[in-house]
């Protein structure tokens, strides 16, 4: 599968996930190992956890990596040397938390949250602030920056979070803006914020440098949100990425096999892949029989079918698949799924998410 310049051996992705293993933000010997492995075992491109630009309210941990300073790249690059040695693609996920935030969270205690409008999800005023045209300013040049150090370092291209209630999203959403200027109000001036990004990094990057858009319906906690009700309203919303030089989309879904809008059974990369004509990155609880839920709240899961997915592959309904919890759970599960061997795949356990195996 080709996307822009990258070929991806197959069509098996790994999907980004946090796992808060990097102490002070550094990818460390276990981190290199953990995705090298994946990549040997046959996944075709790994997005990377998400990782945070350079802004002093991006992030709220200090054990979640971070995509800017010598030792943190020092180790990324690493970890992409692995996956390449393993005959692998990676891109990291880029990421800005917005108004998730809360004051006093490291690893920049003193920094406000910041936010379209500065409303916490649920709508109501926060504890940070409403961003000003320079806030906005700074944020599109990290994004930008760590596009520019992605490829410097030996990435194949670059994920955008652009769904689940973080920063970029938190523009997008209705609810959680509420501007008048040029940055709010219809689904295309919403949009503004996340193509100014997207056209940034294009303007930074290698013209043949893939830029991947993840992007959601649905929220943390506010599992029903929507940022649009019809394909027409979605259209709106996508156009302006695509124009501004998406390459690919990743469509965020908990279900994969969830018709995204009535009178039709594409899902949400299936509609993705309709209306812009880019590549499309389905994702959604695949190979597993029980929906995603927050890593908190993480129940077991059995083994699922995939023969409707690859029923929905086949006829091209989307480009790529994410995997998530079944890839966390068994480090092999790509080479067990190229190689037939189905009665292999490992039961999802949520212990798996507190090791790096």
């Amino acid at each position: 599968m080709t996307i822009n310049g990258l070929t991806v051996p197959n069509r098996i992705v790994m999907a980004p996930m946090t796992r808060m293993f990097s102490t002070d933000g550094v990818p460390g010997e276990d981190v290199v190992s953990y995705y090298g492995r994946r990549a040997a075992a046959g996944v075709g491109l790994i997005v990377t956890e998400g990782t945070h630009v350079e802004h002093e309210s991006a992030g709220q941990s200090d054990r979640v990596p971070r995509f800017h300073g010598a030792e943190q790249l020092a180790g990324w690059a690493k970890v992409a040397e692995a996956v390449h040695a393993g005959g692998g693609t990676i891109v990291p996920q880029l990421w800005h938390v917005g108004m998730v935030r809360e004051q006093g969270q490291p690893p920049y205690p003193e920094a406000p949250a910041v936010g379209p409008s500065g409303l916490r999800l649920d709508g109501t005023e926060g504890t940070g602030k409403a961003m000003t045209q320079t806030d906005l300013d700074a944020v599109i040049g990290a994004f930008a920056e760590a596009a520019a150090a992605a490829e410097r370092i030996g990435f194949d291209g670059v994920e955008i979070h652009g769904g689940h209630g973080q920063l970029v999203d938190q523009f997008l959403w209705a609810r959680t803006n509420r501007r008048t200027d040029a940055y709010g109000g219809d689904p295309v001036a919403r949009t503004k914020f996340a193509a100014e990004i997207v056209a940034a990094i294009r303007e930074t990057v290698s013209p043949e440098f893939p830029v991947i858009f993840r992007y959601s319906q649905w929220k943390i906690d506010a599992y029903d949100a929507r940022l649009a009700e019809s394909p027409e309203e979605l259209e709106a919303i996508l156009t302006p990425l695509a124009a501004a030089g998406a390459d690919a989309f990743h469509a965020s879904t908990r279900r994969y096999w969830r018709p995204e809008f009535d009178g039709s059974d594409l899902n949400l990369a299936g509609w993705t892949k309709k209306l812009t004509g880019r590549p499309a990155i389905t994702v959604g609880s695949v190979g597993l029989d029980a929906e995603f839920t927050p890593y908190a709240q993480a129940e077991g899961a059995k083994v699922g079918s995939l023969d409707d997915l690859l029923n929905r592959l086949e006829r091209e309904e989307f480009d790529l698949v994410a995997v998530g919890r079944a890839l966390l759970q068994d480090p092999e599960w790509a080479a067990k799924v190229l190689d037939g061997r189905f009665e292999e795949l490992s039961a999802f356990d949520p212990a798996a998410m507190q090791t790096l195996s």
